[in-house]
């Protein structure tokens, strides 16, 4: 499911200066669909934790930029190691057949 720019702001609870920032610094990165931005759930939960560690945890700008960074190079491992595993199943079905 996608949403567009009004509805992501009111489901993550920013405002549209601070949405506008995220996007400049690369923390989000909404898809586009002509002129408009479409936001992801995934585009959501990192809104939401990028809002908890600011507030909740006071982590400053830095800090975030480097929890996103090591949390985008974890999620790039997961799904290269689930490929890796597929493909080894792919060769035991081949093997056995």
């Amino acid at each position: 499911m996608t949403m567009e720019t009004h509805e992501f702001i009111d489901r993550s609870r920013l405002d549209a200066p601070m949405l506008r920032a995220w996007i400049d610094a690369e923390w989000l990165l909404p898809a586009t669909k002509e002129t408009k931005f479409m936001f992801s759930e995934a585009d959501l939960a990192r809104a939401r934790l990028i809002g908890n560690l600011k507030v909740d945890l006071g982590v400053n700008d830095d800090g975030i930029a480097i929890v996103l960074h090591l949390l985008d190079q974890l999620h790039g491992l997961r799904r290269l190691l689930r490929e890796m595993q597929a493909m080894e199943i792919s060769d035991q079905a081949k093997d056995a057949g």
